[in-house]
């Protein structure tokens, strides 16, 4: 039974989230990115097939090796999710910020 995986599912673990961090400057092996960790390499290696499972990295074969790449326009369907949340929470700050202003406006007047 082949499980069905989304990004979110992927983004949810603190390794994987490492990882796509470690990717974000440049390419690397399993390898390398299994000795930014205290793990087994195997346990990278899964946490890397959930990523690649996901559509969050791609596997580009040079050589022998298999380097691994953020596709940042997954990366993209995460911040679009998120902005609504963000529009949400910046009209709250906005608000406290009008009401604060209120009140030391008032504050100042007496």
């Amino acid at each position: 039974m082949k499980l069905r995986r989304d990004i979110f599912q992927a983004i949810s673990d603190p390794t994987r989230r490492a990882i796509l961090v470690l990717l974000t400057s440049q390419s690397m092996t399993a390898g390398d990115i299994a000795s930014n960790f205290d793990v087994a390499r195997p346990t990278i290696s899964k946490h890397i097939q959930i990523l690649n499972e996901c559509e969050l990295v791609e596997a580009n074969q040079k050589g022998r090796e298999i380097y691994y790449q953020l596709k940042i326009d997954k990366m993209k369907e995460i911040d679009k999710w998120l902005a609504q949340f963000r529009e949400i929470w910046e009209n709250r700050f906005n608000n406290l910020d009008n009401l604060l202003s209120t009140i030391k406006n008032k504050k100042n007047e007496n």
